[in-house]
């Protein structure tokens, strides 16, 4: 499945929070990173398939846009490795599915247990 970068900037921290739940709701994706530059100027990246992010981008964009928040977007098809590096993120690590430690919750029972 090729995967795609979206990113959505918006003026202000609850506007690009509104724009990424319009972006789940809106298409399968998921939340790469977000980025403040301050809590005036807010980043949002999410990976996802290409369709799906261009349809999710476009309708978070939307949704910023109503606010008079939205500064710029964009979507990029099967993004080169080493921008993995520039937004300090791991392709495709927002589709794997979390892990329990056993050990660490053996850990923490028994903490319990002892006070």
């Amino acid at each position: 499945m090729a995967q795609a970068l979206g990113m959505i900037e918006t003026r202000g921290l609850a506007t690009s929070i509104e724009a990424l739940d319009v972006m789940v709701k809106t298409a399968h994706v998921h939340l790469v990173k977000q980025s403040m530059v301050d809590p005036a100027l807010v980043t949002v990246l999410v990976e996802g398939d290409v369709s799906a992010v261009k349809a999710a981008v476009e309708a978070g964009a939307e949704a910023a846009r109503n606010k008079g928040a939205l500064i710029a977007f964009n979507v990029i098809p099967h993004p080169d490795g080493e921008l993995a590096c520039l937004f300090q993120y791991d392709p495709g690590k927002g589709k794997q599915e979390k892990t329990i430690d056993e050990s660490k919750v053996e850990d923490q029972e028994n903490d319990k247990g002892e006070g």
